[in-house]
């Protein structure tokens, strides 16, 4: 597609430097008919008289052969695609940008500015909802401004207190309004850990995943030998309570456990010859699904996702995959198929999944649960589900498959008529 519109990119330059097609081809010595049948597009070109030609216009080659830079064509077809735009359309985002760069830059712009800013407003929305420290937090400021407002009322409606006692409430305002100062810093800080002067600490759960983000979900060290993973454990800044370091050394200690009886290249060259199949994949290595899912999230490569559940649906473990957005706090949406598993545990379930909103993602989800521990007498199996996200591309096959609307979490997800909605959504006309 590039190459068809160099003819295209050699109008557009000669014209911008306001040079007629006349003259730019007695410049270079042909005719202008036959330069004409090169502007569009009619005419293959290339050797001595494509550098001629750039040589001519001032511009490198590559300028006139690649034209827009590939990571500009690739957000223009991204924005093109979240809009319901149709293929055709789509295929003219590369002669878009040729054409006219500037608006296409700001069209990407504009893009990447309202991802981020949806990607801001389901954050703070599941944090205001959820979020326990964050309801401590608040907590905190309205309960002290509340014993302000009690202690000024006394002052102010006593004018016989007697002077000492007078002087004990001041003493009280002063101290209380220093602490709500302190709380209000806090609450700040934790909201905007950019702008707020407090730390934020956050769950357990937070301190683990920024300790696996930190590394970027892959450990080296474990991946190629059985080291004691304590160590890397008490030199991990991120895990500052104790229950952050105990919640960290399952996950480490797991993460050993597969990579011992699925390294990491041999599951690589498996992929070439089997494909992503994960009951074929762990028939190979003689492990169950939820192994096979969890070492295909820690190839980085990929780009998979990987959500881990246990029976009361509460997230053990998230790694996103860009565009399935996973809840920090509270439920997720029921109808993923992580849940489903939870009911059949040793069935791997596969669904085709769409996440509603700007970017209308298409993932594959493959999702098993198994049984975690020893069996004992008339006691409830203790089980997990694990679910790997894979992002699908616009060209990948199975265009004919349906997917299925699935969402992050009711209060952040636009989705209309869903029958599993339980909550009203921030996201929705009239909320």
């Amino acid at each position: 597609m590039r190459e068809t519109l160099t003819g295209t990119r050699i109008r557009e330059r000669r014209v911008m430097i306001g040079v007629k097609q006349s003259q730019l081809a007695r410049q270079i010595g042909i005719s202008a008919s036959y330069l004409n049948l090169i502007e569009h597009n009619r005419r293959r070109i290339g050797g001595k008289l494509l550098l001629d030609i750039a040589a001519a216009l001032g511009v490198e080659v590559s300028a006139l052969t690649e034209g827009a830079e590939a990571a500009l064509v690739s957000s223009l077809r991204e924005f093109g695609a979240g809009s319901a735009m149709a293929d055709a359309e789509l295929d003219s985002a590369e002669d878009f940008a040729g054409r006219f760069p500037a608006w296409a830059a700001a069209s990407a712009r504009a893009h990447r500015k309202l991802a981020a800013l949806e990607n801001t407003v389901e954050i703070l929305s599941d944090r205001l909802a959820h979020d326990p420290e964050l309801a401590a937090s608040v907590h905190e400021v309205l309960s002290t401004a509340a014993a302000i407002r009690a202690t000024a009322s006394i002052l102010a409606q006593d004018k016989d207190l007697d002077p000492e006692w007078r002087d004990r409430f001041h003493a009280n305002i002063d101290a209380d309004s220093r602490r709500l100062a302190d709380s209000s810093k806090s609450l700040v800080g934790f909201l905007d850990a950019e702008t707020g002067e407090a730390a934020v600490t956050g769950t357990p759960q937070d301190e683990v995943e920024a300790f696996l983000e930190a590394n970027d979900y892959a450990f080296a060290a474990l991946e190629k030998e059985q080291i004691d993973v304590v160590p890397l454990i008490d030199a991990a800044p991120e895990l500052s309570s104790v229950a952050g370091r105990h919640i960290a050394r399952g996950v480490l200690d797991r993460i050993k456990a597969d990579a011992a009886h699925v390294p990491l290249p041999d599951l690589c060259a498996a992929l070439d010859t089997t494909g992503l199949n994960p009951p074929a994949l762990a028939e190979r290595f003689r492990v169950n699904v939820p192994m096979i899912l969890r070492r295909l999230a820690a190839v980085s490569d990929l780009g998979f996702g990987l959500v881990v559940a246990d029976r009361a649906g509460s997230l053990l473990f998230r790694k996103a995959a860009e565009g399935f957005s996973v809840p920090r706090y509270g439920s997720a949406c029921p109808l993923w198929t992580l849940f489903q598993a939870l009911g059949l545990p040793g069935q791997v379930l596969y669904q085709r999944v769409q996440m509603p909103g700007r970017s209308s993602a298409v993932f594959d989800c493959y999702a098993a649960a198994e049984t975690m521990g020893h069996f004992a007498l008339n006691a409830p199996p203790l089980v997990q589900s694990t679910m790997l996200v894979v992002p699908v591309q616009p060209d990948d096959g199975d265009a004919g498959t349906v997917p299925m609307t699935v969402g992050p979490a009711c209060r952040i997800c636009a989705a209309a008529g869903c029958a599993a909605r339980r909550e009203p959504s921030i996201l929705s006309e009239g909320f």
